[in-house]
């Protein structure tokens, strides 16, 4: 097998865990994480727990859970260690802002609510459990997680190109 197609099927194999594990923990920003987390041998116990309310910031429809948790990897991968380290700062925003570029051109934003009015044709206050219901009525899951799947394949293909 060529080096490319190893890194398909790395890449496939990130995305399909993904996939699995929103299902159970409910959680995308922690998935997108957890996943990369592994993947990538980071360190983030405390981070994985800090992201319990970031799915759309608190399900305010706000930035995506699957573009923080995956920011979060990017950042531990890429980021700097030393706040006067001005170059590190500049250097970790490229691979931020292509996975960043790459996700809104799949997924037309970085927001949990414009991402939801375009695939349901309108958004759900996910902090309501009427619409909460209606969300998972209509395939919410299963959008969430091909989301979650598409957002740990761009932030690994990031990783892997510029480490």
């Amino acid at each position: 097998m060529s080096g490319d197609q190893e890194r398909e099927v790395k890449l496939q194999q990130l995305s399909q865990k993904a996939r699995d594990l929103l299902p159970q923990c409910g959680n995308c920003a922690q998935t997108a994480f957890f996943v990369l987390r592994e993947e990538f041998g980071l360190d983030g116990q405390d981070i994985l727990k800090a992201l319990t309310p970031f799915p759309g910031l608190a399900l305010r429809g706000e930035t995506c859970g699957a573009v923080t948790g995956s920011l979060m990897a990017i950042g531990l991968v890429f980021g700097r260690e030393r706040l006067d380290d001005w170059k590190g700062y500049t250097d970790s925003l490229s691979p931020a802002r292509h996975f960043c570029k790459r996700f809104v051109d799949l997924h037309r934003s970085t927001a949990c609510g414009d991402i939801l009015k375009a695939t349901f044709g309108r958004s759900f206050n996910l902090a309501d459990r009427n619409e909460s219901a209606e969300y998972l009525a209509a395939g919410g899951t299963q959008k969430c997680c091909d989301l979650v799947a598409d957002a740990v394949r761009l932030a690994a293909e990031v990783i892997m190109d510029q480490t």
